[in-house]
């Protein structure tokens, strides 16, 4: 079964670039479908992707010498698909005609919450390279952040500071979790690689919603920011249950 997750993993980033070509030529009945398209068959994708071995179950930072024979856990295979879930109900909101970026943003910072459980359902993250990410991330985060923050101030838009630093908070959060996983033993290079790709590329594309709505619209925003989401959902899904 988990053969078919991996055929759907590939078809829904498949919709996704149907999606691309959708939002760059301004084909909203199409991104109706596609954009909404690409996160439900990811969310399938993951639900066949479901670990053989349960041993380890919703047991939080268990010893390495409880790990199933299969990894991922199940606890990261269910806070994966929360994430999704939430995605997906994100992507409804950003997509509707009225404006309702406040409880867009709300779903997707928690999914981002379910992101940081997910990588850390089984074992807490080693602490100097979690402290070394922080910092890292950290600095990258407070840069765009501020910028956006002044450009909120600029344009009148001060109600949206709070609930946007909570939130940059939560993605650095998410992106620092995927990171850690490079010091973690139960992780392959390759999946560790494909995650922090994945969390990056989902960081970069929220970066760009930000910039583009707060500070300054530049060309081929939406592609961009589309694009670097899906490929960030994808990698992220394949990291963590791959």
């Amino acid at each position: 079964m988990r053969g078919v997750g991996f055929v759907l993993v590939g078809v829904s980033l498949g919709v996704g670039a149907a999606d691309w070509v959708a939002v760059a030529r301004g084909n909203k009945r199409a991104e109706y479908i596609l954009k909404p398209g690409t996160l439900g068959i990811l969310f399938l994708g993951a639900l066949f992707l479901k670990p053989a071995n349960h041993a380890v179950g919703w047991t939080m930072y268990a010893p390495l010498g409880s790990l199933p024979e299969g990894f991922p856990t199940t606890s990261m295979w269910i806070f994966t698909l929360v994430a999704l879930a939430l995605s997906l109900a994100g992507d409804i909101f950003l997509m509707l005609p009225q404006d309702l970026f406040v409880a867009g943003l709300a779903s997707f910072l928690l999914a981002h919450i379910a992101y940081v459980v997910a990588f850390n359902a089984h074992s807490a993250p080693p602490f100097a390279i979690a402290v070394l990410a922080a910092i890292a991330v950290g600095l990258v985060a407070y840069a765009l952040f501020d910028r956006m923050r002044r450009g909120m101030i600029e344009k009148g838009q001060r109600e949206f500071v709070v609930p946007v630093a909570i939130y940059v908070v939560a993605i650095g959060a998410m992106v620092v979790s995927a990171i850690a996983t490079a010091g973690r033993p139960e992780w392959s290079a390759a999946n560790s690689a494909l995650a922090i790709v994945g969390a990056i590329s989902f960081m970069a594309s929220d970066s760009m919603i930000g910039w583009n709505r707060f500070v300054r619209e530049f060309p081929n925003a939406n592609v961009w920011i589309m694009a670097t989401y899906h490929v960030g959902q994808v990698l992220l899904v394949l990291g963590l249950l791959g």
